[in-house]
């Protein structure tokens, strides 16, 4: 049987960024995590059966290294004829797009069949699938699952988290120094390449080790379960990617962070820690303090403004 991790939900909302999930008030159907687990056990078995083999069916989709197969069709296939049995009313948003549909009850299911599909097909060991329900106030449940090593990530707006696997460590508010951080960077384009320099010299010189799994929902769920000290990401990647595994991270009790672009053309960056290593990170990926500073907003100067500054200094 196999061991796994429970860690009751506390209120736990940013004090940065946008408002993230598990707000407060909202019903949750019963169903939706029993629905999400079951949908996501049953991908991974036909993820497995196809595991090893020379790849069928494979294709480019948005560059040479985002890749689609059979085996992210079919697993897509196996949750949406389950969703479409159990929950037939509902959205649904798939990353292959094939059981997308529109809803009538203001539920939909984020579903990423397999996330590090570059790995699955190079037989690197570190891929999942990814599973979120979401209403209007953000998800309500989420799933990663790794089928290779039969571990189980889930949690429930108002319920514990669960994270399979062997004991971990006890989070610490550790230092920068000492930590374990995931995650990938965009370098695309001309302007994310010289933002990864930047952000190795502002942040990743100054953490302990470095880590790049090549699939985002996996690092979250292993940052949820307290392998991984902090999950960034700077990549332009999709809901189906980290919604299932940002929400097991914030129900877990760290920081979560959904932050815009630095720049236009740059990628969307998110964060997952423990609060005091999330302060840290957060202003090391910013603007450094000077831009900050310049770009702050400030009243036009005017008479007024320039009286009243003079009184409150006593002149």
């Amino acid at each position: 049987m196999l061991k796994y991790l429970l860690v009751q939900t506390r209120d736990n909302r940013e004090g940065v960024g946008a408002a993230l999930d598990g707000r407060p008030g909202a019903t949750v159907p019963r169903d939706v995590l029993d629905i999400a687990t079951e949908a996501a056990l049953r991908a991974g078995a036909e993820l497995m059966s196809r595991y090893g083999r020379p790849p069928q069916g494979t294709g480019a989709k948005h560059g040479p290294t985002d890749l689609v197969s059979d085996a992210d069709r079919a697993a897509e296939a196996v949750i949406g004829a389950l969703l479409a049995r159990r929950r037939p009313d509902d959205a649904v948003l798939g990353e292959e797009g094939t059981a997308n549909r529109e809803g009538a009850t203001g539920l939909r299911w984020v579903v990423d069949p397999l996330d590090g599909t570059v790995n699955y097909l190079s037989g690197i060991p570190l891929w999942c699938v990814s599973i979120a329900c979401e209403d209007a106030a953000g998800t309500l449940a989420g799933v990663v699952y790794d089928p290779l090593r039969n571990q189980l990530f889930s949690a429930v707006r108002g319920g514990a988290v669960r994270a399979d696997g062997p004991s971990v460590r006890e989070r610490e508010q550790r230092d920068l120094a000492a930590t374990v951080i995931a995650g990938g960077v965009a370098c695309g384009t001309d302007a994310e390449v010289k933002r990864a320099g930047k952000l190795e010299k502002r942040l990743f010189r100054r953490v302990g080790q470095r880590r790049a799994l090549g699939t985002s929902a996996l690092e979250l769920a292993w940052t949820a379960a307290g392998r991984i000290d902090v999950c960034y990401q700077e990549q332009r990647i999709h809901p189906w990617d980290v919604d299932a595994g940002l929400f097991i991270c914030q129900q877990a009790g760290l920081r979560v962070h959904r932050l815009e672009p630095l720049a236009e053309e740059l990628a969307p960056r998110y964060l997952a820690a423990p609060a005091g290593l999330a302060a840290e990170v957060l202003a090391l990926v910013g603007p450094p303090a000077k831009e900050r500073r310049r770009s702050a907003q400030r009243p036009p100067l005017s008479t007024e403004n320039v009286a009243e500054a003079m009184r409150r200094r006593g002149r």
